[in-house]
């Protein structure tokens, strides 16, 4: 507790948030819009680590008189329960102590997962199912609210692609070291021989960019498709052509959003996830223009992938770039991930 009260600066911080508040009172504050986002984000994040280590703190001080009276009392049938309070302070200081690691301009953002199923097929493209619900069940363990924005049927099983939103303080920081190839060992069930493949299935992560951050991008550079939806879409689901698909032309990115109740909203979302993608991409290459970014896209295939999640002939899922590893296949398919994104974050520094 003490380190992690000297790791979150926590004296400073409330001092820092009090100087960033009264800034937010001045009457020149919104007419630079650039800055003003920058300091009510970091309001917001100064805010969530001071209420999160205020609440570890009290849940520290209750377990410590728990224990205090279960040892006078001798009370041994208290064990269970202040063995289960001490598991979930340490998990809760732990992931506390990992939110300092996130200090990227975006990385308190919600998060924009993009899915893409790789060579082969049906086998691909279960497996591409299967890491959109890995990353749903983490999410929703997290209280992170999740949204599909795009979903296209595989052939026979699984899906082509999908985008999800998941909205929530740090999604983008503790998921875009996800962003990669992941590749999938195991005995297929679509195999009647019961042979061993290999898959591939990549997935991008972007942050989504607020609405106060301006991007002009140019009609004439945009290309609109319109679509009957399919797939995960709810009720209105090919009544409408009302699923929209926008191609940025000099760059070639294609996003489409499908979830909406009409097309303009539909558009209206894509538009977000366009700017978002050229965002991140201009901030990765260090660009000035969004003129000169030219998209790029690894092939997944072998040699590419960050991860590697074998069922057979042994359980094991593996990160390439960090070691840490796995043997409980099954905990992580359900979203137990938490190990590779602590791993990759540590290893960032």
């Amino acid at each position: 507790m003490k380190s992690l009260h000297e790791t979150l600066k926590i004296e400073s911080s409330k001092s820092k948030l009090k100087i960033l508040e009264e800034k937010t009172a001045n009457p020149n504050f919104w007419s630079d819009s650039e800055n003003s986002r920058k300091v009510l984000s970091e309001i917001k994040s100064l805010s969530a680590n001071i209420k999160e280590y205020k609440n570890i703190k009290e849940n520290f001080e209750e377990l410590e008189v728990l224990i205090e009276i279960a040892s006078e009392e001798e009370d041994i049938s208290s064990l269970e329960d202040i063995q289960e309070k001490f598991k979930s302070l340490k998990n809760d200081i732990e992931s506390l102590t990992l939110t300092t690691l996130l200090n990227g301009e975006y990385d308190s953002q919600n998060a924009i997962l993009t899915l893409h199923a790789g060579a082969g097929g049906t086998e691909s493209q279960d497996w591409a199912e299967m890491l959109c619900r890995m990353y749903m069940r983490w999410a929703e363990k997290h209280k992170y609210k999740v949204k599909i924005l795009d979903y296209l049927d595989g052939e026979e099983a699984g899906l082509k692609s999908a985008s999800i939103l998941i909205e929530g303080l740090n999604a983008y920081g503790f998921l875009k070291g996800e962003n990669g190839v992941h590749r999938l060992v195991r005995i297929s069930p679509f195999d009647a021989s019961g042979r061993r493949h290999t898959s591939f299935a990549s997935l991008e992560v972007i942050p989504e960019i607020n609405d106060e951050i301006k991007i002009d991008i140019s009609p004439d550079d945009i290309k609109m498709d319109v679509y009957r939806a399919s797939g995960a879409g709810g009720q209105h689901v090919n009544k409408t052509s009302s699923a929209v698909r926008l191609t940025h032309i000099p760059t070639g990115i294609v996003v489409a959003c499908q979830n909406e109740r009409s097309q303009f909203q539909n558009r209206d979302t894509a538009m977000k996830i366009l700017k978002s993608k050229l965002i991140e991409i201009k901030e990765r290459e260090h660009l000035e223009k969004i003129e000169d970014i030219k998209g790029t896209q690894k092939e997944i295939a072998w040699g590419s992938q960050i991860r590697s999640y074998t069922f057979m002939p042994y359980t094991l899922v593996k990160d390439h770039r960090t070691g840490y590893e796995v043997g409980n296949v099954e905990s992580v398919m359900n979203g137990e991930i938490d190990g590779f994104i602590d791993a990759y974050l540590k290893s960032s520094i």
